[in-house]
């Protein structure tokens, strides 16, 4: 019994939550901060362990996990405003008496619909399951299926970013500082500064010092906060060439005959 007792009460649990901005939150249920494969775990749990849930089966959501928001390490607006949404969550068991000890992974996944009520949240957990649901095999397609600057795509990004401030917001457009080309069109704006610091949106729309965002900010955007924009892609086999010089890597079949081709009768 004395054996159990010590088993239960050297278990901690760790969770880390890497958003897609870079940021990192590391936390444990533990009563002081612990390290592990150098990285600092704060003694500030946020979710209790309780509150976690896994299902069987091979569901798309395939887990949840709820807590209390800390102003030192969740607060609702991180979570209203999206940092945290698509942030990879991983989820385990470390002997803090022992700190040579292999850590025991719970779970892990990707965080998707996040509710937040009162002082608590609740968010979907999305693992490996969710990967089911996406196609064997590419669907053929004229246009380009990489991401702009990915390990397919290849285009070097470096250079490619600008700094501005906003002048004046209404709705989703948004007006600079500064004139933008057409080389940002379908590019990302990053919010630098500012209640929206963190959170990122596709750029639809450019004219002069005016762009227009695909996304409505989740909350105010002060005039003088710093945005940053990335250049884009409209994914065309023509573009990739005359612009990137980048044809060796275009993921996309733009000379395969679309279904028009049925359409057409001889003399047509």
């Amino acid at each position: 019994m004395e054996t159990d007792r010590k088993l239960v009460s050297g278990l901690a649990f760790c969770w880390r939550i890497e958003r897609s901005d870079g940021a990192g939150i590391a936390l444990t249920s533990h009563d002081s901060a612990l390290i592990r494969d150098g990285i600092t775990y704060r003694s500030d749990p946020g979710v209790m362990p309780s509150a976690v849930t896994r299902k069987l089966g091979m569901e798309p959501h395939s887990g949840e996990v709820a807590g209390a928001l800390s102003a030192a390490a969740l607060t609702d607006a991180d979570l209203t405003v999206g940092r945290c949404d698509g942030a990879r969550v991983t989820l385990t068991a470390v002997d803090w008496e022992d700190a040579a000890a292999e850590p025991t992974r719970l779970l892990g996944g990707e965080l998707g619909e996040v509710s937040v009520s009162g002082e608590s949240f609740s968010a979907e957990l999305r693992g490996a399951a969710s990967k089911l649901n996406e196609a064997v095999c590419p669907k053929t397609s004229p246009e380009c299926r990489a991401s702009f600057g990915d390990k397919s795509c290849r285009v070097d990004l470096a250079g490619r970013t600008v700094r501005a401030r906003v002048v004046a917001c209404e709705g989703a457009e948004l007006r600079l500082d500064r004139e933008f080309d057409d080389r940002f069109l379908f590019g990302r704006l990053r919010y630098l500064s500012g209640t929206n610091c963190g959170v990122m949106s596709v750029i639809l729309a450019v004219d002069g010092d005016v762009v227009r965002v695909r996304d409505l900010p989740r909350a105010d955007v002060v005039p003088g906060c710093t945005v940053e924009l990335r250049e884009g892609c409209d994914k065309r086999f023509q573009t990739c060439v005359s612009r990137f010089a980048n044809a060796a890597n275009f993921r996309g079949e733009p000379h395969l005959p679309g279904n028009d081709l049925l359409t057409r009768y001889p003399g047509a």
